[in-house]
């Protein structure tokens, strides 16, 4: 009973940070963490493995619905678990529920998906068209673009879902990085802004860019010789 209890309340606190990052428009909200991270910190200590493995499908749950409260889910972790077990948590989840997401896509909600993102799809298809699996790192590791939205439409897309996680997984991992390790210094952020900076943003973009410029690069090469 008491265990049941304790679910309930960690799950009701969820539930809350849910509610409040729809109500602002997909704005995260650094005071909701900041209020209720030690509640769930102290519910946490009790049994560390247990609420590790809840949040771990919690967050799958999250991204598998394209819920856009991504950059919260991994300021959680971090403030919660530490760097390096936050890290391999939102690893994992986030590119398990991507692929979900981008499965679900595919085969359940492909006409709505399609309806609602039809502007992305003919630059998307064109990317892969040109740059193969290289513009989806791009698209990974640039933190300007929507994760849930490349979720979804990458699932109307031809390719394949093993590759879709992998890429993603990869792509993903420096603002993964990034985040955990945010939520880790949580006392010190007062804005989101403070975390994606324009260099950064610049930097993990060029990052993108980098082994598309050297396919084309290499590419010239063998036409020349």
């Amino acid at each position: 009973m008491q265990l049941n209890k304790k679910i309930i309340i960690f799950l009701f606190l969820f539930l809350i940070i849910i509610i409040l990052g729809f109500n602002y428009d997909d704005v995260i909200s650094l005071e909701v963490i900041k209020q209720k991270y030690q509640d769930l910190q102290l519910l946490i200590n009790v049994n560390p493995f247990f609420y590790y493995v809840v949040f771990f499908l919690f967050y799958i749950m999250v991204t598998a619905l394209a819920l856009p409260i991504a950059v919260l889910m991994t300021l959680l972790a971090g403030a919660l678990f530490g760097l390096w077990p936050g890290v391999i948590l939102t690893s994992f989840a986030s590119t398990i529920g991507s692929t979900l997401c981008f499965l679900l896509s595919r085969y359940l909600f492909k006409d709505y998906v399609q309806a609602k993102y039809q502007k992305y799809l003919g630059t998307i298809n064109q990317g892969i068209k040109e740059e193969g699996l290289l513009y989806l790192l791009f698209l990974r590791l640039s933190p300007i673009f929507p994760f849930f939205v490349i979720n979804l439409t990458f699932g109307l897309t031809h390719m394949k879902w093993t590759n879709f996680y992998w890429i993603s997984k990869l792509g993903m991992l420096p603002a993964t990085i990034l985040f955990v390790n945010a939520g880790v210094q949580l006392g010190q952020i007062n804005d989101v802004q403070d975390i994606l900076t324009l260099p950064v943003i610049i930097s993990f973009s060029a990052l993108g860019l980098l082994p598309i410029i050297t396919k084309r690069i290499y590419e010239r090469f063998k036409r020349q010789h």
